[in-house]
């Protein structure tokens, strides 16, 4: 069902003048910004998390502070990253990265 709501999606998109997608962006603009605010909420500082880093190093690291959108990541001998909400995954609460 989802491929087909996206197969329809697309179609729709050919079919549509400029102004008509610079709706259809601005929308998607948003509904990205709901999902990451929505995933920031799951964290808490101190929890431990993952997340695919540059060139796809896997790098895990504890919540040093938790932004808007963002949330700061310490992972030690790795650095510090800023990284979306929705591009964590947790793996533990409060332990040692």
């Amino acid at each position: 069902m989802n491929n087909n709501l996206v197969t329809k999606a697309s179609e729709l998109i050919y079919q549509m003048d400029n102004d008509q997608l610079n709706q259809v962006i601005e929308a998607i603009k948003l509904k990205r910004n709901h999902i990451a605010t929505q995933a920031v909420r799951s964290f808490m500082v101190g929890d431990i998390v993952g997340f695919t880093g540059k060139f796809g190093k896997q790098v895990s690291g504890k919540i040093k502070k938790i932004n808007k959108k963002y949330i700061i990541i310490d992972c030690g001998t790795d650095g510090q990253w800023r990284v979306p909400g929705n591009h964590l995954t947790k793996l533990g609460i409060g332990e040692e990265a």
